[in-house]
């Protein structure tokens, strides 16, 4: 298994950028993320969703789902390969 982290910036994952502008545009507080994630079926709380933003959390494969699901956007955005949201 191939695990992301950034030597350069000291982040260990390539997404938390993304999330925390998209859980700002939806005006969303990293617990109301974590909650609509809970209501997903998805086990994450407010330090879950701190610690991605900061780059000090890896994210599996299937949390990048999750969150490009709650978000409504494409996986591809969240890693930051597209610069179009759209799925």
């Amino acid at each position: 298994m191939i695990i992301y982290w950034d030597k350069k910036t000291n982040s260990k994952n390539r997404i938390g950028q993304r999330v925390k502008e998209l859980r700002k545009a939806h005006k969303l507080t990293q617990k109301t993320l974590a909650a609509k994630l809970q209501l997903a079926g998805y086990d994450f709380n407010d330090l879950a969703i701190l610690r991605i933003e900061q780059g000090t959390r890896f994210v599996p494969d299937y949390e990048v789902v999750a969150l490009a699901e709650v978000f409504n956007v494409s996986c591809e955005y969240l890693l930051g390969l597209t610069d179009a949201p759209a799925k």
